[in-house]
């Protein structure tokens, strides 16, 4: 089972709904999530804010957060992560997981962040929280890796029981 399918399988063992936001994955982790054959009855949907200024006015990111600090940031993914759980709500229902990537893939660093930094923001139950990724490789194993990485985590939550 690859690591896609055994997330899916989790969510809908717990009937939950995942929402992500993307940045630096421009869409990779959402496409991972729904190649997985029944992945429609958990996967809301995505939303690719690969512009700052989309963080703010597609995800609801603090605008000062955003100015002083920049895209790379754990609170910019915390936000991403609570923002898209809301903003794909159906029926007035939020999603129970939000999945947030923002980083730098390369080949230049940005904003004084080295290539490979990573941060992956994740709400799950009233928990919002960052995992810093430093990811090696190029531009492609960079963004895979941060796909990869974020499913992990999120398997890893979804296994240790995190709050129905």
């Amino acid at each position: 089972m690859t690591l896609a399918a055994d997330v899916v399988g989790l969510l809908v063992e717990r009937r939950w709904s995942i929402a992500v936001a993307e940045s630096l994955t421009g869409g990779l982790l959402v496409a991972e999530l729904v190649s997985v054959p029944g992945a429609s009855a958990v996967v809301r949907g995505g939303v690719v804010a690969y512009a700052t200024p989309l963080k703010r006015s597609l995800l609801g990111v603090d605008a000062a957060l955003l100015a002083a600090n920049g895209a790379v940031d754990p609170e910019v993914a915390r936000q991403m992560a609570a923002g898209v759980r809301e903003r794909l709500a159906v029926d007035d229902d939020p999603a129970a997981v939000g999945l947030a990537t923002t980083g730098v893939a390369g080949p230049d660093p940005q904003d004084g962040h080295p290539v490979g930094e990573v941060w992956v923001g994740l709400a799950l139950g009233d928990e919002v929280r960052a995992r810093r990724l430093d990811l090696t490789g190029d531009r492609a194993a960079i963004r895979a890796a941060a796909v990869s990485e974020s499913l992990s985590w999120l398997r890893e939550e979804l296994r240790a029981g995190a709050p129905e």
